[in-house]
């Protein structure tokens, strides 16, 4: 298993997260972004810059993930290509992706870009908070421990 980081929008703060746990269960984490990433000295944290460009970040994580690996987004189209590659989507906010949510998570998403490109003002997600934090660490914790 490896941890592929969706990291252009990922907070910093999960990335923390991720780098600790890198370390702690000595697993691979591959911060993926089409702008230079700091990361701290280590062997299982890693990044790959890609071109700047739409999706290519996305597209580069759907081209090297392999089955039972992991990925962060909060992009659900990038979680529902992951998951039909029979790899585990996690959102910043804990939220695991399932075959099971992620045609109803893309419905919704082509529903609010169709209000927004109608004008309607919707308002986006709400600020990122302790308990996104601490629900994206929980869930971490979870899928690393069921791995072993």
């Amino acid at each position: 298993m490896k941890i592929w980081v969706d990291a252009d929008a990922c907070p910093n703060v999960i990335k923390t997260i991720l780098f600790r746990a890198a370390e702690r269960v000595k697993i691979e984490c591959i911060l993926v972004a089409n702008q230079l990433i700091a990361i701290p000295p280590s062997q299982w944290v890693s990044r790959q810059q890609v071109s700047q460009g739409f999706d290519e970040a996305d597209n580069y994580i759907v081209d090297h993930v392999e089955e039972h690996d992991l990925v962060i987004t909060a992009d659900i189209p990038l979680a529902a290509d992951v998951i039909e590659k029979k790899a585990i989507a996690i959102n910043p906010r804990g939220e695991i992706y399932t075959k099971e949510n992620i045609k109803q998570r893309l419905a919704m998403r082509d529903f609010m870009e169709q209000m927004r490109s109608t004008g309607e003002h919707i308002g986006g997600p709400d600020s990122f908070n302790h308990q996104d934090r601490a629900a994206f660490a929980n869930a971490l914790d979870k899928l690393l421990i069921r791995r072993r």
